[in-house]
C-alpha cells in the first residue's frame, strides 16, 4: 500500500468459536485493504473491543455465550455509531434476518460464505450498502411475519434441543418463571399443544 493509498478498513470479529474466528481473521488479513484490529468471544468483550477500536465494520456471530449478535449490534450503535455491522452465522433464518434489518444491520450471511464473498461483503457494508444472502432473503419474503416477540423466539430457540426449564433459564439469563411465561405465550400464539410442537412450527416457518 503506497502513501497515496486510502487507509485499510478496520474490522473486528466477534465469535465464540475460536477456530472459526481465527480462520476468518487469517482470511481477511490477506486482503490488502482490510485490517483485522481485534477479536472477541463474547458480547461483553465485543462491546469493549468496538469501543476501543472504533472499526468501520464489526463481523458478528449470532450465538454468543452472554447474549446474541443482534443485542451486540444494538450496543455497538451506541458505543461506536460509525461502525457498521455484518452478521455471519450458522443460524441464518428469516426471523433473525427480519430482526437484524429492523435494527439497521447491513450485512447478513451464512458461515458457508466463501472468503472472497466475505471480503467483498465487508467492503460493501463499510460503504453503507446492504449485503443479504439471496436464498435467505427469498425465504424471508415467503415466511410471512412472525407472531413471536424476539424474546419468545429466543426462548423457543433455547428449548429446541429439549432442554429443561432451568437450563433454558440459564441460557437466556432469565428467571424460570419468566421462561415458562414466554413458552406458554409462544405455544398459544402458534396454537401448539406443547413447547416441542411450538419449536417445530416456528422452525418450519423460519421464525427461529
Amino acid at each position: 500500500m503506497t502513501a497515496d493509498s486510502p487507509a485499510a478498513l478496520r474490522v473486528v470479529l466477534v465469535d465464540d468459536e475460536n477456530l472459526i474466528r481465527s480462520a476468518l481473521a487469517t482470511m481477511l488479513s490477506l486482503e490488502a485493504d482490510l485490517e483485522v484490529r481485534g477479536e472477541a468471544a463474547t458480547l461483553a468483550e465485543g462491546e469493549r473491543l468496538v469501543r476501543v477500536e472504533q472499526p468501520e465494520v464489526a463481523v458478528l456471530d449470532l450465538q454468543l455465550p452472554d447474549g446474541d449478535g443482534l443485542e451486540l449490534a444494538a450496543r455497538i450503535a451506541g458505543a461506536s455509531p460509525a461502525t457498521r455491522c455484518l452478521i455471519l452465522t450458522s443460524h441464518a433464518r428469516p426471523g433473525y434476518l427480519k430482526r437484524a434489518l429492523a435494527q439497521g444491520v447491513l450485512g447478513f450471511l451464512p458461515k458457508t460464505t466463501s472468503a472472497d464473498q466475505l471480503a467483498r461483503a465487508v467492503r460493501a457494508v463499510a460503504a453503507g450498502r446492504r449485503v443479504i444472502d439471496p436464498e435467505l432473503a427469498a425465504e424471508t419474503i415467503a415466511s410471512g411475519d412472525s407472531p413471536l416477540t424476539p424474546r419468545e423466539a429466543d426462548v423457543l430457540e433455547y428449548a429446541a434441543d429439549g432442554a429443561a426449564i432451568e437450563q433454558i433459564a440459564r441460557r437466556a439469563h432469565l428467571a424460570e418463571g419468566t421462561v415458562r411465561n414466554y413458552l406458554s405465550s409462544a405455544q398459544a400464539k402458534l396454537q401448539a399443544a406443547n413447547r416441542h410442537e411450538a419449536v417445530a412450527v416456528a422452525r418450519r416457518q423460519g421464525w427461529i
